[in-house]
């Protein structure tokens, strides 16, 4: 702090300047306070009157007189300001008293405005800078000299100018605005700001301060008002802090350093703030590692008294018991049943049975479609359609599995005819916003959408499942995305998450069903029953449906039957003449088919009656 070499400089000069002084003072040591760059701002506007300014000169030329100048001791420098800012000399101009001397009589006041910021930003620009001689490694000191309120803003540049390092005097006198000088000043105030009555009075500023010159201790007597430790200097003293606490704005009061707060640990989990030190803990379900800062949570398993009949998993404050692929947990939270319930259940399927962790579905064989029964096979192709896929990009899907989200698609895709007259799809992905990536009538071919889908980027955000509804709603099945007619061809929409969504679904689930829109469902993972089942339309068994996981997504793709058959279709479909020559090739083929099957199946039981005679015979 610079306090004292400020105030042990120029409140000694200030004491040493009557006029009614010995000469013999003139022949006393100089006080050597050490080297000091000093600057006087002087207002020299139209209020300062002739006498008055005089008064200004001769007070400068005496505190020069007692200070030890030199190009290593003390330089000083002079600025006057009124509406403008004039430098009078420079810290280097003057190594010698006698110069200094001429320069300050040869002033011609400016007699002008008070423009004591302008002023302040001048010298803390200019005039302490080292072009024009002031030093790095010693104090500087700026003393103002005013009779009059400034008419510009000085708090932010006289701020600025402490903060560069300048410590500010400011001395007031006769018209001068105290509020003013404070906003100038250093702290602590009763140190730096002076008011006298007259320019007359300006000699005995620093009688005042006279004991205090040349190293006398300050804090001996009092504590100067330091809540804690009060540190003397030559002229001056400035309060200090014991460990752990910091000074206060007011440079008095201290405060305990909080480094918890101040973020100045290295704690993982939780910081224990203490004066000017910590500790650290960790969040229950953790335990403090050796290095007493991280963390590591606690293995619940490893207690071993978790009964998991396969594998124990440890999680915060417990563990759950977990089954190994193909197996399934029970109710008892702990015992696992193989869950291929193909081979347990009555499933119906014609073709062939899959089987997912805790279900099963049906599939049928390539070029045959799944029935609305979810059993039986047909070879009825895809209809008219308007069909708007809602697919899921929050942060919870993962990169890999948005991939096999994207081939999930192109299944659907490919399972329709999809043409300009024909079956238009569009694609829409979410998270905590909607972003369409194509609409209906952007591509006429499947494999046009198809590349499209392959090209669609992951964003990798929330789970906004109500938000994205809303947007089918309002704008995918509108006639500007191409959208059709829907008393001609049905508007289909299909929602695929893997997680619960962050809104709330309700409004804009039951407003697509009113709006006459078809919903699927489709949920993997996380996804939460009840929120699919209230997106699907009735009957909601047929348009809901589920996986565990996303491995068994293209499995769901085979079973969706998403829209209705050609003869039962309206508008573009082409309903056929069953006497047209291609419909009874058609019915015979299929009639043919099913008259094979039926020989098949009476072949099959010839055999065995065959077996059973052989059985009887060998009997008897």
């Amino acid at each position: 702090m610079r306090a004292p070499l400020i105030l042990a400089t120029v409140l000694f000069t200030l004491a040493v300047v009557s006029e009614a002084r010995p000469k013999k003072a003139a022949a006393k040591e100089k006080c050597k306070s050490g080297p000091v760059d000093l600057v006087f701002i002087i207002d020299s506007s139209r209020s300062v009157r002739p006498h008055e300014f005089e008064t200004m000169r001769k007070f400068m030329i005496d505190i020069i007189h007692e200070m030890d100048i030199g190009a290593a001791a003390t330089r000083v420098g002079v600025v006057q300001y009124s509406s403008q800012v004039q430098n009078v000399f420079s810290l280097k101009t003057h190594t010698r008293l006698p110069g200094m001397v001429k320069a300050i009589n040869e002033i011609i006041p400016l007699a002008q405005g008070t423009m004591t910021g302008l002023a302040i930003r001048y010298a803390m620009n200019v005039a302490f800078s080292a072009e024009e001689g002031a030093r790095p490694d010693v104090p500087h000191v700026a003393v103002i000299v005013t009779d009059g309120r400034p008419q510009d803003r000085v708090a932010e540049v006289a701020a600025a100018a402490r903060e560069s390092g300048i410590e500010i005097y400011a001395v007031g006198v006769a018209r001068a605005d105290m509020t003013s000088l404070r906003a100038m000043a250093s702290p602590p105030f009763e140190d730096h700001v002076f008011l006298v009555e007259s320019f007359d009075l300006i000699h005995q500023f620093g009688l005042q301060f006279q004991d205090k010159l040349c190293g006398m201790d300050l804090c001996l007597d009092s504590d100067r008002g330091c809540e804690q430790i009060c540190e003397s200097s030559p002229g001056s003293y400035h309060c200090l802090c014991m460990p752990g606490y910091t000074l206060n704005e007011d440079g008095k009061t201290c405060t305990p350093i909080d480094l918890c707060a101040e973020g100045k640990h290295d704690c993982e989990q939780i910081c224990n703030p203490t004066t000017g030190e910590f500790t650290c803990s960790c969040n229950p379900g953790y335990t403090l590692n050796k290095d007493e800062k991280t963390c590591t949570m606690i293995n619940y398993c490893s207690f071993g008294n978790h009964s998991c009949q396969h594998e124990c998993v440890s999680v915060l404050n417990g563990y759950f018991c977990r089954c190994n692929e193909g197996y399934t947990l029970q109710e008892d939270g702990k015992t696992c049943i193989p869950d291929n319930l193909c081979n347990t259940v009555e499933h119906g399927c014609e073709f062939q049975c899959v089987s997912t962790p805790g279900s099963y579905f049906c599939i049928c064989p390539e070029g045959q479609l799944l029935q609305d029964d979810g059993k039986t096979c047909g070879t009825c192709r895809s209809a008219i359609i308007d069909l708007v896929l809602l697919i899921d990009g929050s942060k919870s899907v993962r990169p890999q599995n948005f991939e096999l989200v994207k081939k999930f698609v192109n299944q659907v895709v490919d399972s329709l005819d999809v043409s300009v007259r024909g079956t238009r799809i569009g694609l829409v992905q979410y998270s905590s916003r909607v972003r369409t990536e194509f609409p209906l009538n952007m591509y006429q071919t499947a494999d046009e959408i198809k590349t499209a889908v392959m090209n669609v980027q992951y964003m990798e955000k929330g789970t906004m499942t109500g938000l994205a509804l809303k947007h089918m709603v309002e704008n995918s099945f509108s006639e500007a995305e191409g959208a059709r007619d829907a008393s001609r061809i049905p508007r289909v929409g299909l929602v695929f998450t893997d997680g619960r969504s962050q809104d709330d679904i309700t409004e804009w689930a039951k407003k697509a069903k009113d709006a006459g829109i078809t919903m699927y469902a489709v949920g993997v993972g996380k996804a939460v029953e009840d929120e699919l089942r209230e997106i699907a339309s009735d009957p909601v068994d047929k348009h809901f449906f589920y996986s565990a996981d996303f491995t068994a997504i293209n499995q769901i793709a085979e079973n969706l039957k998403l829209n209705v058959c050609a003869e039962e279709s309206q508008g573009e479909i082409e309903v056929k003449d069953p006497c047209a020559c291609e419909s009874l090739v058609e019915f015979q083929q299929a009639t043919m088919a099913a008259l094979d099957q039926l020989n098949q199946k009476l072949s099959t039981m010839t055999a065995r009656l065959e077996d059973l005679e052989n059985q009887l015979l060998t009997r008897k």
